[in-house]
C-alpha cells in the first residue's frame, strides 16, 4: 500500500481518489483556501458536495492549513488544481515537498511567454522558484471526472519527460476501467487537451444557434456541430504543430472535445453566445463561474499575435476570442473554413 495525497479538492482531483482507494492505497485530500465546504462536509460523512458521491471509505480530510501532515511520507501528490490555481500551487505547495516526490496534475491549459512561445504546465512550473529537479507529470484526456468517480471505462495518458516516473505513476493509479497511456511529448499532450475547452466553446456555438431558431430545447443540429468539430480539429492540429508538440497526441485532444459539448460550463457558455447573447450577457447569466475556455482562447491568440502569426489559419478561435473580447454577437465564419486548393 502507498500514501496519495491530493492537493485541491474540486471534482476532477476528489475523483482521482477512487482508482486510488480501489488500489488500495491510502488517500488524503486536502482543499485549497477555496474548498473550505468541501472539506467540512466530508469530514463529516465523507460525501463530496460537489462530486455529489460518497468518498471512498477511508479517505483522509484535511484543510489546507493541515497539509505538512497530509504530505507526511507519501508517495505520489496529485495536483487536484484547475488552470486558475496553478500559479498558487507553484509558490505555496511545491516549493514545500521533497524532490523525490512524484507530482501528477490534472489542470489542463497553457502558459505563454512573453514571445508567444507556449509552455505545458509541468514545464512552467518546474521554472519557479524553489520548484528546480522536481518530477512533475500531467494527465490528459477524455474524463468527466463523475464517470471516472462510478468507475466508467476511461482512457487517458500521463505525460512527463522521466518514462520510470510514469510507469510508477501508472502503477499506482491503472485500474480495470482507468486505463493509462504513457508519454514523454508534455507540450503535445499538453497542448492537445488545453485547446479542446476553447474549442468546445466553438462546437457549442451551433447548439445555441439552434436554439435561436426553434427555441430552447428544440432538437440539435447535428449537421453544424460536426462541422464546428471538424474545424476545431483542423486548428488544434495547426496549434500542436506550432507549439512543437507531436500530431498523434491530437487524438486525446479531439477526444476530450468530444466529451465536453456533452454538457458543463463551456457548453453553457458557448450555447448562450450561440443564442445571440454578447459575451457580457452571458457572464452576467453565469455570474461566478470560472471559465477556463476563455481563459485558454485569450492565452492562444494573444501569444498568436505577439508571434504575429497568420490567423486565417486560426479563423473559428479568432472568431471565438473577437465575442470574448469586443462584445460582438456571433457570426460563424464558416467560408473560411473551406479548404482552398
Amino acid at each position: 500500500m502507498s500514501i496519495i495525497t491530493i492537493i485541491g479538492a474540486g471534482m476532477m482531483g476528489s475523483a482521482m481518489s477512487i482508482p486510488a482507494s480501489d488500489n488500495g492505497h491510502e488517500v488524503r485530500l486536502v482543499g485549497t483556501p477555496l474548498d473550505r465546504e468541501i472539506i467540512e462536509r466530508a469530514k463529516e460523512d465523507g460525501y463530496h458536495i460537489t462530486l455529489k458521491r460518497q468518498l471512498p471509505e477511508g479517505t483522509k480530510c484535511y484543510q489546507i492549513e493541515e497539509m505538512a501532515e497530509a504530505l507526511k511520507d507519501c508517495d505520489l501528490l496529485i495536483g487536484g488544481i484547475s488552470s486558475f490555481g496553478v500559479e498558487w500551487f507553484g509558490e505555496h505547495v511545491l516549493p514545500k515537498i521533497p524532490r523525490s516526490l512524484p507530482v501528477l496534475l490534472v489542470s489542463k491549459g497553457m502558459h505563454a511567454t512573453e514571445e508567444g512561445s507556449f509552455q505545458a504546465f509541468p514545464d512552467y512550473l518546474a521554472e519557479m522558484p524553489g520548484n528546480e529537479g522536481l518530477s512533475l507529470n500531467a494527465v490528459g484526456g477524455p474524463c468527466i471526472s463523475f464517470e471516472l468517480a462510478d468507475r466508467h471505462h476511461t482512457l487517458v495518458a500521463f505525460c512527463g519527460h522521466n518514462r520510470k516516473d510514469l510507469e510508477k505513476i501508472k502503477s499506482l493509479l491503472a485500474t480495470d476501467y482507468y486505463h493509462i497511456n504513457l508519454t514523454e511529448d508534455v507540450t503535445g499532450l499538453e497542448m492537445a487537451v488545453a485547446l479542446k475547452n476553447a474549442y468546445a466553446l466553438g462546437v457549442s456555438l451551433a447548439i445555441g444557434m439552434a436554439e435561436y431558431k426553434n427555441g430552447v430545447g428544440c432538437q440539435e443540429e447535428y449537421n453544424p456541430q460536426a462541422g464546428l468539430f471538424a474545424q476545431s480539429a483542423r486548428e488544434m492540429g495547426r496549434l500542436l504543430e506550432l507549439a512543437g508538440g507531436d500530431s498523434r497526441e491530437i487524438l486525446y485532444g479531439t477526444g476530450d472535445l468530444y466529451v465536453t459539448v456533452f454538457g458543463g460550463r463551456t457548453r453553457k457558455i458557448g450555447t448562450l453566445l450561440g443564442r445571440g447573447m454578447t459575451y457580457a450577457q452571458a457572464r452576467e447569466e453565469l455570474s461566478g463561474v470560472t471559465l477556463e475556455s476563455v481563459a485558454i482562447t485569450k492565452v492562444v491568440i494573444e501569444a498568436l499575435q505577439r508571434r504575429n502569426a497568420d490567423m486565417s489559419r486560426y479563423p473559428l478561435l479568432h472568431h471565438i476570442y473577437q465575442m470574448l473580447t469586443e462584445d460582438t454577437t456571433v457570426d460563424v465564419p464558416w467560408q473560411a473554413f473551406e479548404e482552398k486548393n
